[in-house]
C-alpha cells in the first residue's frame, strides 16, 4: 500500500513525528541527488508514474536500533521506509539488504503484518551498499519508554503481553509447505549452526577476553535439542529470528492490536522456540539483575506486563509445544544479544562508526553472558 499522508502521518514508530524521526546523524547521510534520480528511474515499478520533484524528496532517520540504518522518504504525498546496512565493515552475511527483500517479498503475502517491500537497488552507485524501499506502517513502537497512548494502564500492558504472545503463535502456525517458505532455510540443523555461528561471531568480533563465553556455548553445545519433526508436534516454522517488543507495531487507535512486525533481515525456517527464547531474553522483569534489565529495556518491569512465566504459559497453551527445555533458548538468547552488542561495540572501539551511544557497550557483553552462564545453571537441564 502506498498511501497519501494523513492527520495520522505523526504517529509511526513510536511517539509523534518530530520525534520518531531526526535529522540524520553525520556520517550516515543519503546521497540525496543519486537516490532521486533512481526513484524517478524506477518509480513505475511501485509507484503510479507520476513524475517527481526534487523538491518533494524528504529524507529523515529513525534515531531506533543499533544495526541497521532506517530512514523516511517522503515523496510529495507518498511516504516509504528505506532499509541498508550501517556504516563500516559487518560481519559476513549479517545486514544482507537483497535477502531481506527477498524473505519480505515471500512472506507478506502469508503473513500479512511483515510490510510489503516495493523497490531493490544493489547498484552501488546509488547510496554506496544495497538498500530497498518498502510501505510505511503507521503505528506505536515501544522502546525504552512507554508512550503516552499506553499510560500506567496495566490492563493495557496485559494485553499487549497476550498480543505478542498470539502474533508469535500465529507466525509459527503458517503452513511452510504450503506456502513455499519451507525454500528459505534449512530446519535440519539450524539450531547447531545457530550456536555455532554465533560463537564464531564472537571469536572474530571480540576485545577483550569474556571466560563466560567458552562457558556458556560449552553448555549450549551440549544440549542442542531434537530437530524439529511433525510426527511428535515438533514440527519446523517459520522464525522471525529477532522477535522482541521494539520490533512490533502497535495500532494507534488500539495499541493492543498489532498491526506490523519489523525487521526480517535473520528470518528463516527452523526450530520456532528460538523466538520464543528471543522474547524472552528481552522481556525483563524487576527482579532481573541490573546488567540484564538495563542492557536490554526496562519498559516490561512495570504493572501489568506479563512475567515471562506467564508469557511461556501463554504460547505453549497456543501452540501445544513442549517447553520444558525453553531455559535453552532463552539463554541461547542472551548470549547471541551479547555477541550483538559485542560487534556494534568492536565496530566503535575500530573507529567503524562514531556513535557515542557504543561507547559504553562493552560491560552490557559481560552483564548479559554472566546472565546466559546464571540462567543456565539454575535451569537444571
Amino acid at each position: 500500500m502506498i498511501r497519501p499522508l494523513s492527520k495520522h502521518r505523526q504517529l509511526s514508530e513510536g511517539h509523534l513525528a518530530n520525534h520518531d524521526t531526526t535529522a540524520i546523524r553525520p556520517g550516515e547521510e543519503l546521497n540525496r541527488a543519486a537516490l532521486l534520480h533512481e526513484l524517478q528511474t524506477r518509480i513505475s515499478e511501485f509507484g503510479d508514474g507520476e513524475a517527481l520533484d526534487e523538491a518533494e524528496l524528504e529524507i529523515e532517520q529513525f534515531p531506533g536500533g543499533h544495526s541497521n540504518l532506517t530512514y523516511l522518504i517522503r515523496l510529495g504525498s507518498r511516504e516509504f521506509v528505506l532499509r541498508r546496512p550501517p556504516v563500516g565493515p559487518v560481519a559476513p552475511t549479517a545486514h544482507d539488504m537483497p535477502r531481506e527483500f527477498r524473505l519480505l517479498s515471500a512472506i507478506n503475502p502469508f503473513f500479512p503484518l511483515a510490510p510489503k517491500p516495493f523497490l531493490l537497488c544493489e547498484d552501488l552507485s546509488v547510496v554506496g551498499v544495497p538498500f530497498y524501499l518498502m510501505e510505511r506502517r503507521s503505528g506505536i513502537v515501544i522502546r525504552r519508554e512507554e508512550p503516552p497512548e499506553i499510560g500506567d494502564d496495566p490492563l493495557t500492558r496485559r494485553r499487549i503481553s497476550e498480543a505478542m504472545v498470539d502474533t508469535l503463535a500465529a507466525l509459527h502456525d503458517v503452513d511452510i509447505y504450503g506456502s513455499g517458505l519451507a525454500a528459505l532455510g534449512k530446519p535440519v540443523g539450524f539450531v547447531s549452526r545457530q550456536v555455532k555461528g554465533w560463537h564464531e561471531r564472537w571469536q572474530r568480533s571480540k576485545t577483550s577476553e569474556v571466560p563466560e563465553v567458552d562457558q556458556i556455548v560449552k553448555w549450549l553445545g551440549e544440549r542442542i535439542p531434537p530437530e524439529p519433526d511433525p510426527a511428535v508436534g515438533r514440527p519446523a516454522a517459520l522464525v522471525h529470528n529477532d522477535f522482541k517488543l521494539d520490533n512490533v507495531m502497535l495500532g494507534l487507535e488500539d495499541p493492543t492490536r498489532v498491526v506490523a512486525v519489523l525487521d526480517w533481515e535473520m528470518c528463516t525456517v527452523g526450530d520456532p522456540l528460538i523466538d520464543l527464547g528471543i522474547l524472552l531474553c528481552y522481556w525483563a522483569e524487576k527482579d532481573d539483575p541490573e546488567a540484564r534489565r538495563e542492557s536490554i529495556s526496562p519498559v516490561t518491569t512495570g504493572a501489568g506486563w506479563l512475567t515471562r512465566r506467564e508469557m511461556t504459559e501463554r504460547y505453549a497453551e497456543k501452540t501445544g509445544r513442549d517447553l520444558s527445555g525453553i531455559a535453552f533458548y532463552e539463554a541461547f538468547a542472551l548470549f547471541k544479544i551479547a555477541v550483538v552488542v559485542q560487534q556494534i561495540y568492536f565496530r566503535y572501539v575500530r573507529g567503524q562508526t562514531h556513535d557515542e551511544r557504543f561507547a559504553a557497550f562493552g560491560p552490557r557483553v559481560a552483564g548479559l553472558t554472566k546472565a546466559a552462564l546464571d540462567l543456565a545453571r539454575e535451569s537444571g537441564i
